[in-house]
């Protein structure tokens, strides 16, 4: 989970079961990569950005289930790039393909 503390961290347990789901269903999208707290970031970055006083259980879940694919992506792709070492990590191999792609 992200460095600093969310009012809904302590949700997180209990969000658990819809979270595996959600990440499940971007396995079969294809999008097998992203994790439960890869998924917990976007919510509290994203969508939790300004949290509210007595928010209910169906409205996280209902937070979770709605998450697109694409905006996920979007939100990943400018953290990735925001980090200040997106590109040390890399896979040298990776690197190498970046730098040196293959004709096909």
């Amino acid at each position: 989970m992200s460095e600093q503390s969310h009012p809904y961290d302590s949700y997180f347990h209990v969000l658990e079961p819809v979270l595996i789901s959600k990440v499940e269903e971007f396995a079969v999208l294809g999008y097998g990569e992203v994790e439960k707290t890869d998924l917990w970031e976007y919510l509290t970055k994203k969508v939790w950005k300004k949290p509210k006083e007595g928010i209910r259980m169906y409205e996280l879940v209902s937070d979770v289930i709605s998450i697109n694919v694409g905006k996920y992506m979007n939100f990943a792709a400018v953290e990735a790039i925001k980090s200040p070492n997106w590109l040390s990590e890399l896979e040298s191999e990776e690197l190498q393909e970046l730098l040196n792609p293959r004709e096909k």
